[in-house]
């Protein structure tokens, strides 16, 4: 009987507590919100620097990209799209398909890499159309406001483009964007294919923009919230419209690793959210830019010939073309 008195003493004294239910609530808003205030301190350190070895991984990775692009001239299957019949039911239902790629995101010394793919399908459109918007790159500010606020052609051959893009997201930090400079070369494998490859030559930080002490961080120094982007972009013209998608690897900093299954998760999203918006805003500069030429179009002709043109585009609002 002592035995078990004692038993019972010692288990009563190592007890958990027991919370209310408000109390657990409170407990656990007061941690998360004392987690968010590290994390927000973290990616906001001024104190980021891409190491070399870091660097190094990056370059590796992006090179085994491009041997694994160069395969589609040799009979590879072009289309993500295609690797499910499940993706392109749903990509013909009008969704925009996202997914991570492999391990996201991925850790390499002193710094992350995060892969993601996406997928729109875009009836009715032509393949040169599309091509003509995503090389409209002045446009840029207009097609991908607000996160694009400064956009400029800076060359372009037939299949070379060099341009630049001012971009900021306030929600991440505020008065704070990037300037960068892209090099984006198209290649052609038939008339109905086309993929193109784009990386920065040049990515530099802005801090307090806007303000009277804007200025500009030196290279590879600051937040290291994206120190270098790299993507894929492919183009096909079938079943009555254009499929386009978009591959978007980028290199960050790496976050402590207490904090690492909070980050993840918030990473994921926002990565997630950001190639839904990219190509959802892709296909709404495809649709406006078309409606505007068919409008001017329109204009220019004969009265008989509008009227046939107004029977087009009432048949294609019936079909689920046109909004």
């Amino acid at each position: 009987m002592v035995t078990e008195m004692r038993l019972n003493t010692r288990q009563q004294t190592f007890a958990p507590p027991v919370f209310s239910k408000p109390e657990r609530k409170r407990f656990l808003g007061a941690f998360l919100a004392a987690a968010l205030l590290i994390l927000a301190a973290s990616l906001t350190s001024k104190g980021a620097e891409l190491r070399p070895e870091t660097l190094q991984a990056w370059d590796a990775y992006v090179k085994a990209q491009n041997v694994r692009v160069a395969a589609y001239s040799n009979g590879i299957t072009f289309l993500w799209s295609d690797q499910s019949p499940d993706r392109l039911r749903r990509l013909h239902n009008g969704e925009t398909v996202v997914a991570p790629i492999g391990e996201n995101p991925r850790r390499v010394p002193q710094g992350l890499i995060h892969h993601w793919i996406g997928a729109v399908f875009l009836h009715g459109a032509r393949l040169d159309n599309v091509l003509s918007v995503v090389r409209d790159y002045g446009r840029y500010k207009d097609f991908y406001a607000p996160n694009v606020i400064e956009s400029t052609l800076l060359r372009q051959t037939d299949t070379e483009d060099t341009f630049s893009l001012r971009m900021l997201n306030k929600a991440v930090v505020a008065k704070f964007a990037l300037d960068t400079d892209f090099q984006d070369t198209y290649t052609r494998i038939d008339e109905n294919r086309w993929y193109s490859i784009s990386y920065t030559t040049r990515v530099r930080e802005i801090e307090n923009l806007d303000l009277a002490d804007e200025h500009e961080a030196p290279a590879n120094t600051g937040r290291g919230l994206i120190w270098r982007l790299y993507s894929i972009s492919r183009f096909e013209q079938r079943d009555g419209g254009v499929y386009v998608e978009l591959e978007a690897v980028v290199l960050s900093r790496d976050v402590p690793g207490a904090l690492r299954w909070l980050v993840d998760p918030i990473v994921r999203r926002t990565s997630k959210s950001s190639m839904v918006i990219s190509l959802q805003k892709t296909e709404g500069a495809v649709l406006a830019t078309t409606l505007a030429a068919k409008s001017n179009q329109k204009n220019d002709e004969p009265p008989a010939k509008s009227a046939l043109s107004n029977n087009v585009s009432a048949a294609r609002v019936q079909n689920g073309l046109m909004p």
